[in-house]
């Protein structure tokens, strides 16, 4: 029985991703829990995993395209599944055509269904319609554009989900529209051929469809690969919206794909000059050259926001305009945990743990915490109540291709100083991947930002909300110190910079608590006698 598989939630507050790479093909049979398909979101990569055995009938998206949440993504062909089965279907579907209406199982041609004006986009429920791209009576096929409407955030092309006939448009152009609500009413083409009464009744109609069919494959035969083209660009709406992004007229895009079908790769050459067929024709090359020519001093380039740096934006405005920040910072000298970490580097080399000096500052700051709970808490959005969580979920900010991650070592109290250190290895190459888990994204209760791997000593980090902390750590240096007997040795000196939310955090709080902290890390030995 062929069934469409619906893209679940695939992490907080995530409605739409990009198709990065399918790992199937149309016709490849599946196991269940087999990876179908790579995609990103503005937090990280996840393979979606198919839910069933079965044969890959249909992908609804392209490499690049944008998917919806709850909406179908692919379409499988589930083994075990006889044609007993699949008939034992249809009349659920008849039946539910009856009840509204509709008399398909008696064969009349005028079984039409309403389609629905699906979720568009987070917090999205109406949206202007910009123009129809077809009219009442026209014939569509599964995946053309019908409508161009236009939210608070982006225009959006609206495409039909089935091959048929137009039969009624429920809105005008200017018009409000609803999500969830009808958007046009639609004939599936084949539901007249039910019965013969229903085939001769419509027996023009498809008699003029058949006509109709020759040409359009002729056209399509005959369309050259060459790089104009006349009328409108085949594109996805996500290669559309990245256009208009960037002010380009996408007819003025050669594309590349199947039919001269644009892809993102096309707009970007467009963008960089190495993409200068028009869709006029090779007359407007020099003017295209002359343009990159003069560009070339004194220009500027526009690029969207997207993706995780996008999320990262909106997280961070959302973070200081609702957080009263302090900052707090102290010098530690990490001269004995570093001479500690090299001489247990190698001896864990050899068991395949690979030990830095981060599993140390993350289990020292989860032995502090449980003397400071406070830094370990989150506050609601109005702060009338406070949160205190057991677990110690302690992230750490990774630098990566698509932007900052912050994934978090989970419940840091329990584990050993081996165990975060494995846990660290892990989320670190899982972040340089793009492939975090959406579980190690959640549920962070203080963070630690290493800017010292790149460079600097001081920051002011931003609070991840709504974590109540922040650390951002500076690179270590070798400084000119007094021992004990005033003379001056060299010591490997790191300054912390605190960032607190001043709601439930004082100057003192976090000066006690940096100063706990710093003690387990310049005395590393004195976390043994606190560790269970």
């Amino acid at each position: 029985m062929s069934k469409d598989f619906i893209l679940p939630d695939i992490g907080e507050g995530i409605v739409e991703c990009e198709i990065v790479e399918w790992l199937v093909a149309e016709g490849d049979e599946v196991k269940e829990d087999q990876p179908v398909v790579e995609v990103m979101t503005d937090k990280a990569m996840v393979e979606i995993p198919a839910k069933d055995d079965g044969v890959v009938e249909k992908l609804y998206y392209q490499k690049g395209d944008i998917a919806k949440v709850h909406e179908p993504l692919f379409r499988i062909n589930a083994e075990g599944d006889s044609n007993d089965a699949a008939a034992t279907e249809e009349p659920k579907e008849d039946d539910v055509a009856r009840a509204s209406g509709v008399a398909r199982a008696s064969g009349t041609s005028n079984e039409t269904t309403d389609f629905i004006l699906p979720d568009i986009g987070e917090g999205i429920v109406e949206c202007e319609i910009v123009r129809w791209l077809v009219a009442e009576g026209d014939e569509v096929k599964e995946d053309q554009p019908v409508v161009e409407v236009m939210t608070d955030k982006a225009t959006v092309e609206i495409p039909a989900k089935e091959d048929g006939k137009v039969v009624k448009l429920y809105h005008k152009k200017g018009d409000i529209a609803e999500v969830h609500k009808p958007l046009f009413a639609l004939q599936p083409a084949g539901g007249a051929q039910a019965s013969g009464s229903a085939e001769t009744a419509s027996g023009s109609a498809s008699q003029n469809s058949a006509e109709s069919k020759p040409q359009a494959t002729a056209k399509a035969e005959a369309e050259p690969p060459a790089k104009a083209r006349q009328g409108k660009a085949i594109a996805s709406p996500a290669v559309r919206r990245l256009a208009r992004e960037n002010d380009i007229n996408i007819a003025d895009v050669s594309g590349s794909g199947k039919k001269g079908r644009v892809l993102k790769k096309d707009i970007e050459a467009f963008k960089s000059g190495d993409n200068v067929a028009r869709a006029s024709g090779s007359s407007n090359n020099a003017d295209v050259s002359a343009n990159a020519a003069t560009s070339t001093s004194g220009g500027t380039r526009t690029e969207a926001i997207r993706g995780v740096k996008a999320a990262m934006a909106k997280q961070m405005m959302n973070s200081v305009s609702t957080i009263p920040h302090f900052t707090y910072a102290d010098e530690f000298d990490l001269t004995n945990l570093i001479a500690l970490r090299e001489k247990l580097k190698e001896q864990y080399k050899e068991k395949g743990v690979r030990l830095t000096v981060m599993p140390f500052f993350i289990k020292a700051l989860s032995l502090a915490l449980k003397e400071f709970p406070v830094m370990n808490a989150q506050v609601n959005e109005d702060c009338t109540e406070i949160t205190y969580f057991d677990d110690h979920n302690i992230g750490m900010a990774v630098d990566t291709k698509i932007g900052l991650l912050v994934p978090n070592v989970k419940q840091v109290q329990n584990k050993s100083i081996i165990d975060v250190a494995n846990e660290v290895t892990r989320l670190t190459q899982a972040a340089r991947e793009g492939k975090v888990p959406q579980a190690d994204m959640k549920g962070g209760t203080i963070s630690i930002s290493n800017i010292g791997v790149i460079g600097g000593t001081v920051a002011t980090p931003i609070i991840n909300k709504p974590e109540a902390a922040i650390v951002a750590l500076g690179k270590v240096q070798e400084l000119p110190r007094f021992d004990e007997n005033g003379n001056v040795v060299a010591r490997k000196i790191m300054t912390v910079s605190w960032s607190g939310d001043h709601r439930i955090i004082d100057g003192g709080t976090i000066a006690r608590f940096n100063k706990r902290w710093q003690e387990y890390l310049e005395d590393p030995t004195s976390m043994l006698v606190n560790m269970v």
